[in-house]
């Protein structure tokens, strides 16, 4: 028993020497180790099977493999009598007591369990609807969250697309100001070359006027009155003609 009850042995392990202190070391690190990393054993739905209203199923399966199936009542029966007739237990007005109420109490668990369980198994079946609901409820409201999460990472996803499209637009329009802008600088370049073009072709229609003129003017001033008078009657003549 000193696996099972390691504080009561440990006066007796102190005085064994060395041996017997890191038992006593030992036996303590065992009761205060963590337990976090035990696996927590689930809870049973319903209630295991009895016998008798009182006594577990398992007790009688246990004992099946060694005794046979009259050694569980065998062994009640040895015991009882046991304590009867060593007079550990005695028979009084307190087990008549005992008796009557546990006649009253295996007879209401058999009239009225049925329908007890029936009425906790509804409570727990309405708890449990709630919780389901709530959970339905959570679960949609989540979905739906997560719905409007994708389609903000949609409509971000789009923003970084009509950002490019403006970016893009923005381009087109400096590049549509820079040709027209290029389009002006070329007419009016253009323009103030026909210009210098015009003024050239003036300047030697001019010089032209001005050099037939002037030999004009140098001819007739070189001719003789007669000449002038045959070049009058000449030019006359082909006038009339």
């Amino acid at each position: 028993l000193n696996h099972r009850f390691p504080l009561f042995a440990s006066g007796s392990l102190k005085s064994s020497g060395p041996i017997g202190a890191g038992l006593v070391q030992a036996s303590r690190s065992l009761q205060t180790s963590s337990q976090s990393l035990a696996p927590v054993p689930p809870l049973p739905e319903y209630g295991g099977k009895v016998r008798h209203g009182l006594i577990p199923e398992e007790f009688f399966q246990l004992l099946y493999p060694k005794t046979g199936v009259t050694g569980p009542y065998m062994l009640g029966t040895g015991l009882l009598v046991y304590l009867l007739s060593k007079e550990i237990y005695i028979i009084n007005h307190e087990t008549i007591a005992a008796i009557t109420i546990g006649t009253i109490i295996v007879y209401g668990v058999k009239k009225f369990g049925p329908s007890v369980a029936a009425f906790a198994d509804k409570l727990n079946e309405d708890k449990m609807a709630k919780a389901q609901e709530a959970k339905d409820v959570a679960m949609s409201s989540l979905t739906q969250a997560i719905e409007n999460e994708k389609k903000e990472q949609w409509r971000v996803e789009g923003r970084a697309m009509l950002f490019d499209a403006k970016r893009n637009n923005v381009a087109m329009l400096l590049e549509t100001n820079y040709r027209e802008r290029l389009h002006m600088v070329t007419n009016e370049v253009k323009r103030r070359l026909d210009y210098q073009i015009a003024l050239q072709h003036l300047n030697r229609r001019m010089q032209q006027e001005h050099m037939i003129n002037w030999v004009e003017k140098n001819v007739i001033g070189s001719i003789t009155p007669q000449q002038r008078v045959i070049h009058k009657c000449f030019s006359d003549h082909l006038s009339n003609d």
